[in-house]
């Protein structure tokens, strides 16, 4: 038999406010030890529903259930029980900026284990070697460069080895090295942990290179889904227009606005 998700989304509904509604009726599933990418415009929902799924909201309507808890259901210690097995990698990667890189690594074993405080120590080279920052130890946030504070905190992220790990805008701000860096070790320590990922990014390529599985948002609805390959050939116009980068299509390059020549005529008529 099959097993289950790691993650259920059924028909979440979640507005801000009442009147301004940001998810209506997403319904998606995320295989166990799968890369599932989420990707969509600014402003479309994507942020939100990663933080549904990490409990920081609940839905206003709907189930979104995680690691088989219904998450409207957990009390705020289950719900703190449940985030013990997530990893969650901020974007620009939000260290503690007076804490060394070691004690960033360091703050989740110290905080929910009982270990000694000489396995750490090694648990935490063993996370800082696999991103290639164990002699980074002892440096401060502030002495780092972007693709090393990114990678310091995919250490932290990854510190008590979670079962589901979640990525927002993991690719911002680095330079195209930095970024194929981060993007491997991604994809590798997912492997190597046998976790199950999260990505929301707006990276297409980066994204599509590393991911088993692409959902895209716009508006608040799930508008496509498919392989990286099925993705890339896709002729749904939302689609279409945001692999490649078009400037115009459903999403439209001018913001609406009067007939151009009426206001050049109005203006004309008041000099």
């Amino acid at each position: 038999m099959a097993e289950p998700p790691i993650v259920e989304i059924d028909r979440v509904t979640f507005g801000y406010e009442p009147s301004q509604p940001v998810l209506h009726g997403v319904s998606l599933e995320i295989p166990r030890g799968q890369m599932i990418g989420i990707m969509g415009q600014s402003g479309c929902g994507k942020t939100t529903l990663l933080r549904i799924i990490g409990g920081a909201l609940r839905a206003s309507g709907g189930t979104a259930r995680v690691l088989g808890k219904v998450m409207n259901e957990l009390d705020g210690d289950g719900l703190y029980a449940l985030r013990r097995k997530m990893g969650m990698l901020f974007q620009f990667g939000a260290l503690f900026t007076d804490m060394s890189v070691y004690d960033n690594v360091a703050f989740q074993m110290r905080e929910h284990t009982d270990l000694p405080e000489d396995l750490i120590h090694d648990l935490v080279l063993l996370k800082l070697n696999a991103v290639g920052l164990r002699g980074a130890a002892d440096l401060l946030p502030s002495e780092l460069s972007g693709g090393m504070a990114r990678r310091a905190a995919l250490a932290r992220a990854i510190a008590l080895d979670p079962m589901l790990m979640m990525y927002d805008e993991p690719f911002a701000g680095l330079d195209p090295i930095s970024l194929g860096v981060i993007a491997r070790l991604i994809r590798e320590l997912n492997d190597s942990l046998g976790a199950t990922s999260i990505i929301v990014s707006h990276d297409i390529q980066e994204c599509a290179d590393i991911v088993d599985y692409l959902y895209f948002v716009s508006a608040g609805r799930i508008v496509a889904q498919g392989t990286p390959a099925e993705v890339r050939g896709s002729r749904e116009p939302f689609v279409d227009q945001f692999v490649h980068g078009k400037p115009d299509g459903p999403i439209p390059f001018h913001y609406p606005a009067a007939r151009y020549e009426a206001e050049l005529s109005l203006a004309a008529a008041q000099a």
